[in-house]
């Protein structure tokens, strides 16, 4: 039943971005096994990463089940079809069942993908990583396949309008090689050594990026520390403090 509804939504996907005439550059989707378990780990910039995530996959014959909020699952629009396609509710208040339903899939031969970040960097750069992708990959014994993208926020981010017209947005993602996830190792450590590698990868899809902003106004995209007027996360992080110093 997945695999009737996911390939007819991965079509519409492509059509749609056929229609924006995206340029989408994968490099590494032949490091994504294709059969197994593997736990797909990627930074998060837009609510449309889980799509780029899943097309880097297809290359392999694979189709991945991402992990998303409790409430996606929800909308009248997106719950059904999340649903059909098997992806998995994370429920911040018991995580315990979304992790379950992770680990069954990943032993059943399943790819779930995972957002070690939780939600989405407004500062467009690494956020701290959280270890259940480390975990999950301990306990079901598969590897741990690192990606980045970049581009994304430029179609739809946290704070941003949508912007889904014609404008040609070039997506760079960048596949790297699996690791491994034994399980004598703390999680902490393959959390971090897993944050330096996507760490790496995004750095290269950012060096591959064809284009640049085209003036001051289109600075948005571009993190502080390459010149852009994103938030940096200090400031983020001040913002947040103050708003919550308000209520």
């Amino acid at each position: 039943m997945a695999e009737l509804v996911y390939r007819p939504v991965i079509g519409a996907a492509l059509t749609m971005f056929k229609a924006l005439d995206l340029k989408i550059d994968t490099q590494g989707s032949h490091h994504i096994p294709r059969q197994g378990g593997a736990v797909l780990v990627s930074n998060h910039i837009s609510y449309l990463d889980f799509i780029f995530n899943g097309l880097a996959a297809l290359p392999q014959k694979r189709l991945v089940r991402f992990m998303a909020k409790e409430s996606v699952f929800r909308h009248k629009v997106s719950g059904p079809l999340m649903r059909a396609m098997k992806h998995i509710p994370v429920d911040r208040a018991q995580g315990e069942h979304a992790y379950e339903h992770a680990l069954k899939a990943l032993r059943s031969g399943e790819i779930v993908g995972v957002f070690p970040e939780a939600t989405i960097s407004e500062s467009f750069t690494l956020k701290s990583f959280k270890s259940g992708a480390a975990r999950l990959a301990q306990e079901a014994g598969v590897p741990l396949i690192p990606m980045a993208l970049w581009g994304t926020q430029r179609l739809w981010t946290k704070g941003r309008p949508r912007n889904f017209k014609r404008s040609h947005i070039p997506i760079t993602i960048r596949v790297g090689e699996p690791m491994a996830a034994p399980a004598d190792q703390y999680a902490g450590a393959i959390t971090r050594r897993l944050r330096e590698r996507v760490q790496e990868l995004l750095e290269a899809a950012q060096r591959a990026y064809p284009v640049r902003p085209k003036d001051a106004s289109d600075t948005w995209w571009v993190p502080a520390h390459l010149g852009g007027t994103a938030p940096t996360p200090e400031e983020l992080k001040a913002a947040a403090a103050e708003r919550k110093t308000e209520k």
